[in-house]
């Protein structure tokens, strides 16, 4: 079971665009407490699969037939012969806190929601942690999810399907391939029997850079 009782302030402020030095008392005082509001519902579900891969001249195809299409997924995965392919979700009340908010305190609802972009983000590195300590001795690229680099948001469904993920922790996509609960991760965590290369995520390989509203405020996501 995956718990998650405090989150990074630093964190959660590059999610608003602000870098941590240039917060003032006020402002981090303001993200503490939606912080503790958020923690009193959060509720993390998760489900995963492990699945052997090969690769194809259109992308990974994971053992039962589907193809995670793209060169981006395929060479980071370069070395990998198997995956622990994974969701998780914080849960609907989370949503409901951040549209209750909406309707009433914007500045509220965004701080809300960047504390909650936070707390996924902490539940999925607990949960790459968890899955890496099921294969002793194995190695790992970083977690990989729809929408990064050449890697279509349109597998989100089939991904889900895959892990029995609106039965067992009702985690759906939309038609246009959004997850809901809205804060929630489908991802690809490349496993492979010797030592690999394990490149970092950077502001440079990140598809994002040209448009980034971190860099553009003179911080990062925290990620690199």
């Amino acid at each position: 079971m995956i718990a998650v009782d405090r989150l990074d302030a630093g964190e959660v402020l590059r999610y608003m665009g602000c870098p941590p030095e240039r917060a003032d008392t006020a402002l981090r005082a303001q993200v503490e407490a939606r912080a503790r509001e958020l923690l009193a519902v959060v509720r993390p579900r998760w489900s995963w699969r492990e699945l052997a891969i090969t690769f194809e001249t259109g992308g990974v195809r994971l053992e039962g037939g589907l193809l995670l299409p793209g060169a981006d997924l395929s060479a980071h995965l370069t070395g990998c012969d198997r995956a622990a392919v994974f969701c998780a979700t914080l849960g609907a009340e989370v949503d409901a806190l951040i549209r209750r908010a909406e309707r009433l305190d914007m500045a509220k609802a965004l701080t809300l929601d960047c504390c909650a972009s936070a707390a996924v983000e902490t539940v999925c590195d607990r949960i790459e942690a968890e899955l890496q300590e099921k294969f002793p001795g194995r190695s790992f690229p970083f977690r990989y999810s729809p929408g990064y680099g050449d890697l279509p948001l349109e597998v989100q469904g089939p991904l889900l399907d895959l892990l029995d993920a609106p039965r067992r922790v009702g985690l759906c996509a939309t038609a246009n391939h959004l997850l809901t609960p809205r804060k929630s991760v489908t991802a690809i965590l490349g496993v492979a029997e010797g030592e690999i290369q394990r490149n970092k995520r950077s502001c440079l390989s990140c598809p994002a850079q040209g448009g980034c509203q971190y860099r553009k405020a003179g911080g990062h996501c925290g990620i690199s």
